[in-house]
């Protein structure tokens, strides 16, 4: 089934855990995985995997299973993804879950975290939860977080919490120019931690 639909449809099934009705561009994948680098020493952890759109640009750098950990709450999301990409280790859960899920996966230590959950949708206190889960791996050191939000969302309250929680701990975000290629527009915020 047409990537468009399979998340359209999974949009419609549940819009307060999907944050579009479109799978990220090709020119939003690229951006998000620029400059990533994963090994057993430093995987990668994604977060909301939905269709695939970012995982399939994943594919072509990490070199082994044991380098990349995908995490998608959505049930039908997860049969495709483990259709589509067996080589990579994708798990049904809740992001609100990633420091067990990940203990539990036997992947070694998170170097990147790719975030692609729809924070504007999100209540806050799953929100938070999420982030408290995103820090823990953080504060470990030698770890980059990169997430994306879209142009009209990016003054929404939830938008601009996640923001300040980031920069309180981590300083002020890398923020890549507008995506104009995405539908909607976005632009990707990226902390690290030494």
């Amino acid at each position: 089934m047409n990537e468009n639909i399979e998340f359209l449809q999974a949009f419609l099934k549940n819009p307060g855990k999907v944050g579009s009705i479109r799978p990220s561009s090709p020119e939003l994948a690229q951006k998000m995985i620029e400059g990533i680098v994963p090994s057993k020493e430093d995987a990668v952890l994604e977060l909301g995997v939905g269709t695939g759109a970012i995982t399939k640009f994943l594919q072509e750098v990490v070199p082994d299973d044991r380098s990349y950990l995908g995490i998608e709450l959505d049930r039908d999301l997860v049969q495709l993804l483990k259709r589509n990409f067996t080589d990579m280790t994708i798990v049904r859960g809740n992001a609100v879950d990633t420091w067990a899920i990940h203990k539990r996966s036997g992947i070694g230590k998170i170097g990147y975290i790719i975030c692609c959950l729809p924070f504007v949708s999100l209540p806050n206190e799953v929100g938070e939860k999420i982030l408290q889960q995103v820090d823990k791996f953080m504060q470990q050191g030698n770890c980059t977080f990169r997430t994306f939000q879209y142009a009209h969302g990016y003054y929404f309250p939830s938008a601009i919490k996640l923001r300040e929680f980031m920069r309180d701990r981590y300083g002020r975000s890398r923020k890549s120019p507008l995506i104009v290629k995405n539908v909607p527009p976005a632009y990707t915020l990226t902390w690290s931690s030494n």
